[in-house]
């Protein structure tokens, strides 16, 4: 399996719950995430009530692949902003993130 491979699944499965991903180009920010991810709102009648919307980044790695530093450090500054950003290498992972 390779990056790419991960990167369909999690665009399908996105599409799946009704949310959007969008590739994010970054001007002059070397090892920003590659993709923007925003889920819709879901409401229930359950116990649970209304799940609000939910917007994160995603990095993509080929299976067993880490972040390089220049990408920790780049994560580090987004989520000291509350920006939730995930490291995803795996089908697995991208279930994972999405419950």
């Amino acid at each position: 399996m390779r990056e790419s491979d991960v990167e369909a699944y999690l665009v399908k499965r996105v599409l799946e719950l009704g949310g959007e991903v969008r590739k994010v180009k970054w001007v002059d920010r070397r090892g920003a995430p590659d993709r923007l991810v925003m889920l819709p709102e879901v409401v229930s009648n359950g116990p649970a009530g209304t799940i609000p919307s939910e917007r994160f980044l995603v990095e993509l790695k080929a299976p067993g692949a880490q972040a390089r530093p220049e990408q920790k450090r780049e994560h580090l500054r987004l989520r000291k902003y509350g920006w939730r950003v995930e490291v995803v290498d795996s089908i697995e992972e991208v279930e994972r993130i999405l419950k």
